[in-house]
């Protein structure tokens, strides 16, 4: 039983060393443009449940609302959210060239596998069929002209992850957690898989932070013992969203929360970030310096 607890320990080990990165980079093609793709952003999570796709669809829109060409791949194959906070259900038509020609809604192109199956079909699929899959979402379809596309990624670090970092160019991702232990330790383990990649780490999304009361605006703190998600391998937190009823209400209506209450508090944070970011991309490539 000793002998078989250390080799489960082995072959889950969650450290990449660098010979692993060098064979992943081996391993797969290597990155092609997207033409008529300035920046590719990819919003990535180490567990699910923290409000990846929410703020992907609203930063998204965010952008939009700044003037810039914006798409949204749903790169999330097994549990697609973006048809929903999007209210795009519609199955994409096609091109003369064969390319699928992604639907639009708030001024955000939305490509994903949720148009494309019955809503409630299950999709069971190995790895090599979900990496065709995300480069069907990717280049399969006629996404000119973008500023940036963003691209909402599935929890953790599997296939659809390495598949992205080695097919296409990204600029930059965007990490989301909440402030939970359990939630910021795989946060950590998606950071430094990103950091061997050498793809760069705009920052950290902190979702569910705090709470404001409706009646007094008294500011509730969930996490008292920590000011803010701090870690060497972790940039600086972006910003830090409250839990409020009006984001899940927004997300189940299809109407993201910076187009449904744009004075909200929420609408103010995701504006923030998206200028933030939006600055970044004007002033050139980012880069690790750069973005720290």
């Amino acid at each position: 039983m000793g002998l078989l607890m250390r080799l489960c320990r082995r072959s889950y080990a969650t450290k990449i060393t660098d010979h692993q990165a060098a064979v992943m980079a081996r391993s797969l093609p290597k990155r092609q443009a997207l033409p008529g793709v300035k920046n590719i952003i990819v919003v990535a999570s180490g567990k699910g449940g923290v409000g990846k796709s929410t703020v992907a669809a609203n930063f998204a829109c965010s952008l939009a609302k700044l003037g810039a060409r914006v798409g949204l791949l749903d790169g999330d194959i097994f549990g697609p959210s973006i048809p929903l906070l999007m209210n795009l259900h519609s199955e994409p038509r096609v091109n003369d060239k064969n390319l699928m020609l992604p639907p639009q809604n708030y001024n955000v192109k939305c490509l994903s596998m949720g148009m494309l199956t019955p809503p409630d079909g299950a999709i069971i699929w190995r790895g090599p069929l979900v990496m065709s899959a995300i480069q069907r979402l990717l280049k399969g379809a006629d996404w000119s002209p973008l500023d940036v596309l963003v691209i909402d990624t599935p929890p953790g670090t599997g296939d659809v992850h390495l598949s992205l970092t080695q097919h296409a160019p990204i600029t930059g991702v965007i990490l989301v957690s909440t402030p939970h232990k359990a939630a910021v330790d795989v946060t950590i383990r998606g950071a430094e898989m990103y950091h061997k990649l050498k793809v760069p780490i705009f920052g950290l999304v902190e979702n569910m932070r705090y709470s404001i009361c409706d009646n007094c605006q008294h500011r509730l703190e969930f996490f008292k013992q920590q000011t803010e998600i701090t870690h060497d391998k972790l940039p600086k937190t972006l910003i830090s969203l409250p839990l409020d009823a009006h984001i899940a209400e927004c997300g189940e209506s299809g109407v993201p929360i910076v187009i449904k209450h744009s004075d909200s508090e929420h609408a103010k944070l995701f504006n923030q970030l998206a200028g933030h970011i939006w600055g970044l991309l004007q002033n050139g490539e980012p880069n690790e310096a750069k973005i720290k």
